[in-house]
């Protein structure tokens, strides 16, 4: 902080979701879930839409009233917290203002709400790079700034845990740059940084670790390259071959499994590519092409959700 004042009893920045579990009526919206989030690393927080990640988010917030279980940050519940702006920043949609409030006045607002010196609002502002919108008014604002405005809102009490949903909502792609190198810089910092985001490949590159839920259940958790890697071992093998009968049996005589692609190479799970080159040698079929394709988080994490439909 730069105002010299002392920060509260600080946490330790970790997440830790114990048992969680919400139920609406019919519906369990978030069911027996339990993860630990990390200090020192971006953690992207993954599901269908359905899956129960706004709600897990919001019992994590003290918005929602978990029907059991609990959420804690640094051991305590955020209701627990003294100054709660000084630890947690969250943003779980746009930010909202009064259309006719210049960018730096909002905050001000909140500055003054929260107890925090006046000076923090031009600090955050220049954080997110809006300095040069500070006097617009929030109705010229255009998604991509007014995410940042949120985003410069959250970090006003210099928090050690950032809560985002959706981040990079309104974003162009020289905003989600921005927006992944000032995530993983705050975790550098040795803060905790949380995001839900359908942006797969985006997270691929943000994200240390990875929690993917689907229809209110943990599905996986763990780093990115143990995740993927878990999935991924060996990859598939795409080849192409004019024998492709002869071939098929050869690889089937060794239990894997062969599927036509659509552009009619052979996609074959279950063995390496040097595997399939031998099996290729011993059924005397001529290659054309010979590859391991490698999954990625987007098709591990469509893989680990098929068939688990969120709730809508």
């Amino acid at each position: 902080m730069s105002d010299g004042q002392a920060r509260p009893a600080a946490t330790d920045g970790q997440i830790v979701v114990s048992n969680l579990t919400k139920q609406y009526r019919n519906v369990r919206a978030v069911d027996n879930l339990s993860f630990t989030i990390r200090p020192g690393r971006v953690t992207g927080f993954l599901g269908p839409n359905g899956a129960g990640k706004t709600t897990t988010l919001r019992m994590l917030l003290n918005l929602v009233t978990p029907t059991a279980g609990s959420a804690t940050i640094g051991g305590r519940r955020y209701a627990d917290l003294s100054d709660p702006l000084r630890h947690v920043g969250a943003v779980l949609e746009a930010s909202s203002a009064h259309k006719g409030r210049t960018g730096i006045n909002h905050l001000r607002v909140v500055c003054a709400a929260a107890g925090l010196p006046r000076s923090r609002a031009d600090e955050a502002l220049a954080l997110v790079g809006l300095t040069p919108a500070a006097n617009r008014k929030f109705k010229g604002y255009s998604l991509g700034m007014k995410q940042r405005l949120g985003i410069a809102a959250a970090m006003l009490g210099d928090p050690r845990v950032l809560i985002l949903d959706e981040p990079a909502n309104g974003l162009d792609p020289e905003g989600i740059r921005w927006m992944r190198g000032f995530l993983k810089g705050l975790a550098s910092e040795g803060r905790t940084v949380l995001v839900s985001s359908h942006l797969l490949s985006e997270m691929q590159l943000l994200a240390d670790d990875v929690v993917i839920i689907a229809a209110g259940k943990l599905v996986r958790q763990g780093s990115v390259e143990d995740v993927v890697g878990s999935m991924a071992q060996g990859g598939r093998v795409r080849v192409r071959t004019p024998q492709t009968a002869e071939l098929t049996k050869a690889l089937e005589a060794q239990r894997a499994t062969v599927s036509a692609g659509e552009d009619g190479a052979l996609l074959v799970a279950g063995v390496d590519a040097p595997a399939v080159g031998r099996a290729a040698l011993a059924a005397q079929a001529e290659l054309h092409e010979l590859t391991t394709e490698r999954l990625d988080l987007e098709g591990v994490f469509l893989e680990l959700t098929a068939g688990k439909a969120g709730i809508r």
